[in-house]
């Protein structure tokens, strides 16, 4: 327990210029999005008070944007608004909507009706009695709805790091990818401290009679403003170009600590998930982008990958990966699995990922249609034999591949069978397999070495860029630490690489990772 601490301690304080900046891009947007919403929602609060028909409506819709899922909310401002800060606030706003406005409204109707008629018989205006008699009263359950959307903005916050909003976000959800506790750990304590804190600050105003808490209202909105400001801080501009690098490439030796060290890359970087970035280069939001060499989305967005001159980025194996307790369970599994062995080149799964991201074709057609092209596909047995469950990570490829291999078991066995996809990165991912949650799942040689074996610096640099050597090792280990066989690999590769738009990379003459530093060095 005390090594455990030890060594998160240790990261933390060896990430602690980063994290303090995480920190204030946190704090900022929390804010930011609070100041607007206390702007819209005490209004509205005040008005459905006032025109009661109006509340069940103006609830009910503020409810129903309160259940959008916050991933699905985020992906629906990017067309509108692009990526980065705008769209989070946005979402964020939302979500801290409902209780400032329920609040509002709920705290004003509960004055007692005989003040009200005092107030008027004292000869006050609907205004005075709005500010100097209901607001007073209905303060403290006002601020309780401030204090509930405030706590309700840290947590969602984390998600902002996904469209490249910055925030303690980019450590969990790094440390997800790359399975490294320590790193979530690092984002989610101050999350967590954070949301406690400011909860308690809120707590204690709550307390405050309001002769003491109205002297702290009136500077109240001037405070948040400037918490605000703590979103622009961090915001250092380093180069002429915008790089946007996924949370797992931001902390892996085949990804930008290989740029740094190797290349000596120094180029603007945000944080951001690949589901968004391919999207953001092509609308010109971003200009260079780390992604997968057989990624449809290079075609359909027109993106050309940068000669790594240097090689960093080590050839990667897809295979599937299975528990061994899987392969007693299921004794025709391997064989199934093995007829896919060697049948996907490069370009073929290019042109398979190309016709869902571009063509939105489903993944089960895309998969049945290659099956049937390679005489692999036949109709489902519909059996009721033992379930085999297959995963896969959260994009499109391990979508197609999960389909492939569903098909193949229905129609070559009379196993039944479930799929698990979309579950994240790779931590998640291994960590379902060796967890008995999953019996397999499409793999990557590299990823296996460098993320879930993590070997000695020297040795795995030796090895990464010899495809075979990595796949044996990666199969002897595997087999030997957590009893977990790697099948016959696919046959593509699918690296990470750099990209950028063609045209801009033409007119800038940058065709290489090296053309790359080089003019960034120059301007």
């Amino acid at each position: 327990m005390n090594e455990t601490q030890q060594s998160l301690w240790q990261f933390m304080a060896a990430q602690s210029d980063k994290l303090f900046n995480q920190t204030l891009q946190h704090l900022g947007l929390t804010f930011i999005s609070l100041f607007f919403a206390v702007l819209v929602g005490l209004p509205l609060g005040i008005l459905i008070a006032r025109k009661r028909k109006l509340s069940g409506t103006v609830l009910g819709f503020a409810g129903i944007l309160q259940t959008i899922p916050s991933i699905a909310l985020l992906g629906f401002m990017i067309p509108l608004l692009g990526i980065g800060a705008k769209p989070a606030i946005v979402a964020l706003l939302i979500y801290a909507l409902l209780p400032i406005v329920r609040n509002t409204y709920t705290g004003i109707i509960g004055v007692e009706p005989s003040v009200r008629e005092a107030a008027k018989g004292m000869g006050m205006s609907a205004m005075q009695i709005l500010f100097k008699v209901e607001l007073p009263l209905a303060m403290p359950v006002i601020l309780a709805g401030i204090r509930t959307a405030t706590v309700i903005n840290v947590g969602v916050a984390t998600l902002a790091s996904y469209i490249a909003a910055g925030g303690l976000g980019e450590f969990i959800f790094g440390g997800i990818s790359l399975n490294n506790t320590n790193m979530i750990l690092a984002g989610a304590i101050p999350a967590a401290v954070l949301a406690v804190f400011l909860d308690g600050a809120l707590a204690l105003l709550q307390k405050l009679n309001f002769k003491k808490l109205r002297k702290i209202l009136f500077v109240l909105p001037f405070a948040i403003l400037l918490l605000s400001g703590l979103y622009l801080i961090p915001k250092t501009y380093g180069s002429s170009l915008t790089a946007g690098f996924t949370p797992e490439f931001m902390g892996r030796q085949d990804g930008d600590l290989g740029l740094k060290s190797v290349y000596g890359l120094k180029i603007r970087t945000i944080v951001i998930s690949d589901a968004v970035m391919y999207k953001a280069a092509y609308a010109k939001e971003l200009d260079v982008i780390s992604g997968y060499s057989t990624d449809g989305r290079l075609k359909a967005f027109d993106l050309t990958i940068l000669k790594d001159d240097k090689s960093i980025f080590p050839p990667y194996y897809a295979a599937p990966i299975v528990r061994q307790s899987a392969l007693k369970k299921f004794p025709e599994l391997e064989n199934v699995l093995d007829l896919l062995a060697g049948k996907i080149t490069d370009s073929i799964m290019t042109d398979l990922n190309y016709k869902t991201d571009y063509l939105h074709q489903s993944p089960e057609k895309v998969a049945k249609d290659f099956l049937t092209a390679q005489k692999l596909y036949k109709a489902p047995r519909n059996g009721n034999g033992e379930i085999v469950r297959i995963g896969s990570k959260i994009f499109g490829e391990q979508y197609i591949l999960a389909e492939m291999y569903k098909m193949l078991i229905e129609g070559n066995t009379h196993y039944q069978v479930s799929t698990k996809t979309g579950l994240g990165g790779t931590k998640i991912c291994f960590d379902a397999l060796v967890n008995n949650q999953i019996d397999f799942y499409p793999e990557y040689t590299g990823t296996g070495l460098l993320v879930l074996l993590q070997p000695e610096a020297n040795f795995a640099k030796k090895i990464a860029h010899n495809k075979d050597e990595t796949y044996h090792y990666v199969k002897d280990e595997f087999l030997k630490k957590f009893q977990i066989k790697w099948l016959t690999p696919i046959g593509f590769n699918n690296s990470y690489a750099l990209m950028m738009r063609r045209k801009q990379s033409k007119a800038l003459a940058v065709y290489s990772i090296t053309d790359l530093k080089n003019y960034l060095d120059k301007n």
